[in-house]
């Protein structure tokens, strides 16, 4: 047996609209998703300095 069918009607009608008004709530808009550039964050992307007899050279 299928739970609703120990259900009164009123409830299965209850139940029901508050099915209804989750799934309302979950269709918003979608937000777009801002687009991070990770790597610039952590800096993996800049350069490098080494000190070379006494100057700084980029390696």
């Amino acid at each position: 047996m299928k739970f609703a069918d120990h259900l009164s009607k009123d409830s299965i009608r209850k139940f029901n609209q508050l099915r209804r008004a989750a799934r309302n709530k979950k269709e918003k808009p979608k937000q777009k998703k801002e687009k991070v550039n990770w790597h610039d964050i952590m800096g993996t992307n800049r350069d490098t300095f080494k000190r070379v007899r006494g100057r700084v050279r980029r390696k």
